[in-house]
């Protein structure tokens, strides 16, 4: 009781003294922020808002948020890492197949300055032997990557950047674990913060099963977690080298509309089967080194260079996958007439983060909008886009441009919901079209332009996607496929609800003070 009493006064002491001290401990966060460190302005601005009108709160927030833990020492050896991408082919063989393919294809000629750029920036190889599938419900994309686990013959590599104790990773862990046992390496990574709820002795079970568990940035003290920012966002999967997904699904009972707080679950997810697998495989690669200290680029294996791991030409590419698919050319869990059947399609898979010198994700958004000639589908669950987004938008829905958003009617994170709806009022006063879908909750992370180039992935179109977390994304360079992602996006206005401009105008004082309050906190969202 003694102990209790005095633990109990050094708390009181400690809590005194800060509200003693609060101004110069406020004086001396805001000069660390305006002198020594690298911020937008407009950040900078948020930051010394909160510190100086919300006392002693202001300073825990900014400790959650808004510090960047030295993030250029932090990501250093991770940086170095990424400028090794791509040791399955030389430059010159991929710049030497990018000319031909383009001299052929109008979409890569449209486009193809973008190509160059996420080549010459990022080292995106564009890869043109593809096959893609894409899912929109959570049970069939899960019913398929459980298919497709049970198929693997030599590794398994699973990230994700919420893994949940629930029923749909329980329906997985069984496979990983008689794959361990037919002699399958099997690698599971998730982030730090999305799998904070998953018990360490279910990690230990999987480790002690034979499965390789990495964590992105490990819990501090338990569950406590210091560093909000630089979330590993990414969803990423790599069976054998030769089939990726990639998309907008994590592991948990929401995504298969199990959660009677969401209702159904409406996403989008890729499952690329040919040569984009394996610069899936090669982003994987980057951050299982800097999460599990293990080099995987020591294997060559790993990134086609055993005979097994080749694709030998493209009439054994395309018979492979028809050995591998149902006998109607299809997976049984696919969504009807999502199927390419031809492999020849142009993808780059692109990733950004805070490791980065460059916002790629948000630079393509940007290159993207710039091209649109006709129309921009933009489905996002958050809408808090940095000005040079914003202007591309208003730009191109001035000009013209049939520029349509689709977010959730729901949040999940409520400050976020507003400043999105905030956002999205300033796209339609300036001629664009937003719907609000009300069929559950809508999850879906894309963009589609003129029905000819589409970019799908794990990237919200906000500030902290392009800026503060590490996400992986798709540029599909392939009118067959942009037009089903689109026809996707047309079939979900049927389950949404316009924002007219007059119906904006006449929101209620109380949304407008929720939208102008969330607007203000919009670089720490």
């Amino acid at each position: 009781m003694a102990v209790l009493e005095a633990f109990g006064q050094d708390m009181a002491f400690a809590w005194e003294w800060v509200l003693d001290h609060v101004w110069y401990i406020n004086l001396f966060f805001s000069i660390a922020i305006i002198f020594f460190q690298r911020r937008d302005p407009k950040s900078v601005w948020t930051w010394l808002f909160a510190l100086n009108f919300i006392p002693v709160f202001g300073v825990l927030f900014y400790l959650l948020f808004g510090q960047d833990y030295r993030k250029s020492r932090m990501f250093r050896v991770k940086e170095i890492e990424d400028r090794l991408r791509y040791p399955i082919r030389s430059q010159e063989e991929v710049i030497r197949e990018y000319h031909q393919v383009q001299e052929n294809d109008p979409v890569l000629r449209d486009f193809g300055n973008l190509v160059l750029y996420n080549l010459e920036n990022s080292g995106s190889v564009l890869t043109i032997r593809n096959e893609l599938e894409i899912f929109t419900d959570g049970e069939k994309k899960f019913a398929d990557l459980r298919l497709e686990l049970r198929k693997a013959r030599h590794h398994i590599h699973l990230q994700y950047y919420i893994i949940k104790n629930d029923q749909v990773f329980d329906s997985i862990i069984p496979i990983l674990t008689e794959k361990v046992k037919e002699g399958v390496e099997v690698r599971v990574l998730a982030d730090g913060m999305g799998g904070r709820f998953m018990p360490k002795r279910k990690w230990r079970q999987l480790r002690q099963a034979g499965v390789k568990v990495a964590v992105f940035f490990p819990p501090f003290l338990g569950r406590l977690q210091l560093r909000i920012n630089y979330r590993n966002h990414r969803k990423i999967v790599v069976i054998d080298g030769k089939l990726g997904y990639v998309g907008g699904f994590n592991i948990g009972k929401e995504y298969i509309s199990k959660d009677p707080g969401f209702g159904y679950w409406r996403d989008t997810h890729l499952k690329i089967r040919g040569d984009a697998a394996l610069a899936l495989q090669i982003r994987f690669a980057l951050d299982w080194n800097y999460a599990a200290h293990e080099n995987l680029f020591l294997r060559s294996e790993y990134f086609g260079d055993e005979e097994d791991g080749k694709i030998q030409d493209e009439e054994a590419f395309k018979k492979e996958m028809q050995e591998e698919l149902g006998a109607d050319g299809k997976t049984p869990w696919a969504d009807p007439g999502y199927m390419n059947e031809d492999p020849k399609i142009g993808i780059q898979i692109i990733s950004s983060g805070p490791d980065t010198r460059t916002r790629t994700i948000r630079d393509n958004y940007l290159e993207l909008f710039h091209k649109a000639k006709d129309h921009i589908y933009i489905q996002t669950p958050y809408f808090v886009p940095d000005d040079a987004v914003m202007s591309a938008l208003r730009i191109a829905a001035s000009s013209g441009v049939d520029v349509r958003l689709m977010i959730p009617c729901k949040p999940d994170h409520p400050f976020v919901y507003w400043a999105t709806y905030s956002y999205a009022g300033d796209l339609i006063q300036a001629g664009g079209r937003c719907y609000i879908y009300e069929n559950g909750f809508l999850h879906a992370k894309g963009i589609t332009v003129d029905g000819m180039v589409s970019c799908y992935g794990t990237a919200n179109m906000d500030i902290r996607s392009f800026e503060l977390n590490f996400e992986v994304n798709a540029v599909i360079y392939d009118e067959a496929a942009t037009e089903r992602l689109e026809q996707a996006f047309l079939d979900d206005l049927a389950h949404c609800r316009e924002i007219t401009l007059e119906d904006y105008r006449k929101r209620s004082l109380l949304i407008r003070g929720k939208e102008q309050f969330c607007r203000l906190l919009s670089p720490l969202l």
